[in-house]
């Protein structure tokens, strides 16, 4: 492995490695600039897509107003800090081999069908947080799937993409239509009506149980308190829990109430939902949007393991093996970027790290006891 070359330094001064313009570091006063010009233009894009799909308006509700403004600073936020993140070193490795093996046709070749199970297995069905515990998986997909669907229905609604109409103004037949062209009809005292106009009620359903039983953990699980933090931790699952419940009590209202307070509880609703839709992108909600990233890094270790001849290298203290030379050399790679001096470190198996930590603790830092 070859070090990189070593300028002259000013004289008095420590050498220091030559670093080419197209890999050079960027300023944060760059990243910054670069972010919010991408949010910028990601807004525009989805204030110009609301203003099309919904036929220049005709098909907007101007009581979701609220709702569409935070979608435009979700996208914003969104757009902003997802710059800020690939601008790293690491993560813009990670972004760059991660769309190149999803692209890479030699990869489709030796794994057809590696890249959908990813996607249903990584992303849809999460089964590594199995491996850490049943319950919270069963959790985690009860969010997830009440959020996707939440999701799928009220933007499209918000947007004025969607639409519902009755040729008779009270029903029970009805009209879905997408940016104006009718999709289905149906009615709405059936069960496929009943399904339409209460999806979001279904996901409220989903959502409640394991939003609470993370509130729960978070409160009686001591490694959760340890590292826990207000604001990170609980607001998330406090704000899903309050969108959820306002929204079943919308329901409530209108039918067994008769529209009792009715006009609160959909102010607070509104309030709930706009606050967790600009809260995504600064908060923990911030991992919805990086974990698709992560496949395409999962899909290069499949196909790197599976692929023909690669070499497979040896732990240098054990001899162990350890992973394929492509995924090693990415992990050098990454470590020479974030200029962490050890670029050694992935060629050692964990055991062998741990115990190259120990001895030199020992020897460096503390003799032990005789």
């Amino acid at each position: 492995m070859t070090e990189p070359p070593v300028t002259e330094p000013p004289h008095g001064s420590a050498p220091v490695a030559a670093t080419s313009p197209d890999v050079r570091r960027q300023t944060p006063a760059d990243v910054r600039r670069r972010a919010a010009l991408a949010g910028t233009a990601v807004s525009a894009l989805l204030i110009v897509a609301i203003v099309l799909g919904s036929r220049l308006l005709r098909d907007f509700d101007s009581a979701l107003l609220p709702y569409a403004v935070a979608t435009v600073f979700l996208a914003f936020g969104v757009a902003y800090r997802y710059t800020v993140w690939i601008s790293a070193p690491g993560a813009r490795r990670l972004f760059k081999q991660g769309w190149r093996s999803f692209f890479s046709v030699a990869n489709f070749r030796k794994a057809p069908t590696a890249l959908p199970k990813m996607i249903a297995t990584y992303l849809g069905f999460q089964k590594f947080l199995g491996a850490r515990s049943h319950a919270r998986w069963a959790a985690h997909q009860l969010i997830f799937w009440g959020c996707v669907l939440a999701a799928l229905i009220t933007f499209p609604l918000t947007w004025g993409w969607f639409t519902f109409t009755s040729s008779t103004g009270s029903g029970p037949g009805y009209e879905m239509r997408i940016w104006g062209l009718k999709v289905l009809g149906f009615d709405s005292l059936d069960i496929v009506g009943w399904l339409m106009f209460h999806g979001l009620d279904i996901a409220a359903v989903l959502v409640i149980p394991g939003a609470s039983y993370f509130l729960w953990r978070r409160m009686k699980d001591r490694g959760a308190i340890t590292g826990q933090r207000f604001a990170y931790d609980l607001v998330p699952l406090i704000a899903l829990i309050v969108i959820s419940v306002t929204g079943l009590l919308l329901t409530f209202s209108s039918i067994f109430l008769h529209g009792g307070g009715y006009e609160f509880l959909a102010i607070l609703h509104m309030v709930s939902v706009v606050f967790t839709l600009i809260y995504i992108p600064f908060g923990k909600f911030f991992h919805i949007v990086q974990r698709p990233a992560a496949v395409g890094m999962q899909l290069f270790k499949y196909t790197s393991r599976r692929g023909n001849g690669e070499e497979v290298l040896a732990c240098r203290r054990c001899q162990e093996p350890i992973d394929t030379a492509p995924y090693v050399e990415n992990l050098q790679g990454t470590m020479r970027d974030l200029d962490l001096g050890f670029t050694e470190g992935p060629e050692y198996c964990p055991r062998c790290k741990r115990v190259m930590r120990g001895n030199a603790y020992l020897t460096h830092v503390k003799k032990g006891f005789k």
